[in-house]
């Protein structure tokens, strides 16, 4: 699939994205059940995995993935997206799992394919040349955003330890 935008056909432009759409929104109601099965209790990392199910790992998939199909000159090989998911819900596991476990080898491998998944959704974005400039934009800000907090959270979880 790489048909040039003017000829992708509205519909055309979800496919790619619906993988992110399906596993961030799982993603946001995994974080939401967990916050309502530790607020008994509620622990630090408990806390801390629910928030980060729900803004990194759902709300910010939906956005880069979304992002991606919507700005794309050309739909996205499938071969591009399967790196994408693989990078980021690997990498995000990766963050989760290490900082659960204390693991900080294992957060800083999930931060670097963060890093990489971002690298791929900015190619997958590259060449955008519409009338939407706005939304490109946004994307961008969003990535960077994502892109910046991952050095931050690095450097906080090794102080954790």
């Amino acid at each position: 699939m790489t048909r040039k935008g003017a000829n992708i056909r509205p519909y055309e432009r979800w496919i790619p994205a619906l993988p992110f759409i399906a596993l961030g929104t799982i993603s946001i109601i995994a974080g939401g059940l967990l916050a309502a099965v530790t607020a008994i209790s509620p622990t630090r990392h408990a806390t801390w995995a629910a928030a980060y199910l729900v803004l990194v790992v759902g709300v910010a998939q939906l956005g880069i993935g979304t992002g991606q199909a919507l700005l794309a000159p050309k739909i996205p090989s499938s071969r591009l997206i399967t790196a994408e998911l693989l990078t980021w819900d690997i990498g995000n596991a990766g963050v989760i799992a290490g900082t659960l476990m204390d693991r900080v080898a294992l957060v800083d491998l999930g931060g670097v394919l963060l890093a990489i998944s971002l690298v791929l959704f900015l190619l997958g974005a590259r060449g955008h040349t519409g009338e939407r400039r706005w939304l490109l934009r946004l994307y961008r800000l969003l990535i960077t955003i994502v892109l910046v907090s991952i050095p931050i959270g690095l450097v906080i979880s090794r102080s954790a330890h």
